[in-house]
């Protein structure tokens, strides 16, 4: 039997990588999905793919006004909404941990521009509340529901040149424990999982810049210097993908986790078992 039959859920930033994977893990179990992006061409793609009467809408998550229209918009159409994946942000890939030059974040504290901290905060933890609160009064009339949090395993550990990246993530994880205590009364569920390390557009990047900069990398393939990366940095080996990540998210939100809220969980392969 599917895990999340006859559920509803919202999940942003869906239209490609971590977002449609837990989109589509999550309508595999089935749930009917609305996928918020600022892509909203290819969310409706994405949610098309899923059948099961999912559908994309275009929606910035970090603008308040705009995110309430849409989550009202789409518990309406969903006929109510049992699941919130707050999943939207500005990726940022991990660190190869071979590198000690700065990537991704912007640099240390002293070399950051403040704008580039703001838009980090803005991006990677205003997004996840506003909309938690715009979809919260939807939890509750549906008499209680899940809330997933994608933070990051740079939230968990020492990130000296990825700053504003890794608060905004810290931020997550400490917002996500207010939430589940402050709901609890209302059925309401809030977890967080930590992703570690996924090819995804980040990661190309990261990688291609990796192949400009460090000499040992210049005649490697983008994707081939990523797999070696996981495989100096990932104590099981191998990467994660979005798919290791929606079976988390899928079971978190489900009733099989009916009594798990509160808590950050890492899929890592072990990454942050070297950071402790």
């Amino acid at each position: 039997m599917a895990t999340l039959a006859e559920k509803t859920a919202i999940v942003t930033g869906g239209a490609r990588g971590i977002g449609a994977g837990m989109a589509t893990v999550m309508a595999r179990e089935g749930a009917r999905i609305a996928i918020f992006d600022l892509d909203g061409e290819t969310a409706k793609q994405t949610a098309e793919a899923l059948g099961n009467g999912s559908f994309g809408l275009a929606c910035d998550v970090a603008v308040g006004t705009e995110v309430k229209a849409a989550v009202d918009a789409a518990a309406a159409q969903l006929g109510g909404l049992d699941i919130l994946v707050n999943n939207a942000g500005a990726g940022r890939a991990p660190l190869d941990p071979t590198v000690t030059r700065p990537t991704g974040g912007g640099g240390n504290v002293a070399d950051m521009e403040q704008d580039s901290w703001d838009e980090q905060l803005s991006q990677n933890l205003r997004t996840t509340f506003v909309t938690s609160k715009a979809a919260i009064p939807h939890l509750r009339a549906r008499g209680g529901g899940a809330i997933v949090s994608i933070a990051s395993i740079a939230g968990l550990i020492a990130s000296p040149t990825l700053p504003a990246y890794a608060a905004a993530k810290a931020g997550v994880i400490s917002l996500t424990k207010s939430l589940a205590l402050d709901l609890a009364g209302d059925g309401i569920r809030a977890n967080a999982i930590c992703p570690g390390f996924l090819w995804t557009r980040a990661w190309e990047g990261l990688a291609t810049g990796l192949k400009m900069s460090v000499p040992a990398y210049r005649d490697a393939d983008p994707r081939d210097i990523f797999l070696e990366v996981v495989k100096r940095g990932v104590p099981l080996g191998r990467e994660q993908t979005p798919e290791d990540i929606g079976e988390l998210a899928a079971f978190l939100a489900s009733d099989a986790g009916r009594n798990i809220t509160g808590q950050w969980i890492a899929v890592d392969g072990g990454i942050t078992l070297r950071q402790a």
